[in-house]
């Protein structure tokens, strides 16, 4: 009789413990599916919208570092064509830095939050680290240079960017604060 407890209560324990790692596998499927909806939560803004902050950032920031540019520095658009690559050089730097600036402390430029958006990390939705922000803005360029890769978004079913995709960043929809 003995014996026979002692087996009832083995074969108990290990129902138990098939049943406790089942439910455990359960959990990690819930958690996980969570965090991935969370992730698309995260990167929620309208391709229009982003294409929109685009063109209101290049007027807003790099056509005064063209002006100057052309007509201060290197003092016309003829000597600009002559020395292209030193004229895009002083173009090019400052809108680094400018970017990567507001990128870095606001998280908006100027037509991100003219549209309301910002770019967090797309795993967390916290802020970008520096060096995600410098990726971004690395493969943001050769997108834009290569053109091909502009048409990524279209061909997944979340709408991110190559640069999105490469440097772990996106951007989100992210009300203003109010004055």
């Amino acid at each position: 009789m003995k014996q026979l407890n002692q087996e009832v209560e083995e074969i108990r324990y290990k129902l138990m413990s098939n049943i406790n790692r089942k439910i455990k596998r359960q959990n990690k499927v819930v958690k996980t599916v969570k965090k991935q909806s969370h992730i698309q939560d995260i990167c929620n803004a309208f391709l229009i919208n982003r294409f929109k902050a685009f063109v209101t950032d290049t007027f807003m920031i790099m056509m005064p570092l063209m002006y100057i540019s052309f007509y201060v520095l290197l003092g016309s658009r003829e000597d600009f064509a002559q020395h292209m690559a030193l004229g895009w050089s002083y173009i090019m730097l400052p809108h680094f830095v400018v970017t990567i600036l507001f990128w870095y402390f606001k998280a908006q430029t100027p037509g991100l939050r003219a549209y309301e958006l910002a770019i967090v990390d797309s795993y967390t939705g916290d802020k970008p680290t520096i060096v995600s922000l410098i990726n971004r803005y690395i493969f943001t360029t050769l997108s834009m240079v290569f053109i091909l890769p502009m048409f990524v978004p279209y061909f997944n079913k979340k709408r991110k960017t190559l640069q999105d995709i490469l440097s772990g960043t996106c951007i989100t929809n992210r009300p203003n604060d109010t004055i």
